[in-house]
């Protein structure tokens, strides 16, 4: 098992950068593919980006690609997104998440899920 926490959210102007982390407990970390979805209000949960467990691999949503960055840090057991050129419509709650097996590129078969922290882009 493995248990997710975010941080990082909060308030930021339209064209503004956020960095979300996600630290996971447990000694497997480097054996989960980690994936980072998102959920607005009336929407149904998006799959933003994955990563592979080796951190070689990743997936962006096209709404995302190029502004959105995931990285891993296996020595920290933590997760990051880093988020530039922030655009109103990325408001939503963004949740961390955590499966055992391969398929960064799937938003498939997550098995942990974090609390949530709120992003929210002021035009």
């Amino acid at each position: 098992q493995v248990q997710l926490v975010e941080s990082g959210g909060g308030l930021v102007q339209a064209g503004g950068s956020l960095r979300l982390s996600c630290a996971a407990s447990g000694r497997t970390f480097s054996s989960y593919t980690m994936g980072w979805f998102r959920q607005a209000p009336g929407k149904e949960r998006e799959f933003v980006t994955g990563i592979s467990q080796s951190g070689s691999s990743t997936y962006y949503a096209d709404s995302v690609k190029g502004r959105f960055t995931i990285s891993r840090d296996n020595a920290k057991n933590t997760v990051y997104l880093q988020m530039n050129s922030l655009k109103p419509e990325d408001t939503a709650v963004y949740y961390c998440s955590a499966k055992p097996r391969p398929g960064y590129a799937s938003p498939d078969g997550y098995d942990y899920w974090g609390q949530g922290t709120q992003v929210t882009v002021s035009s």
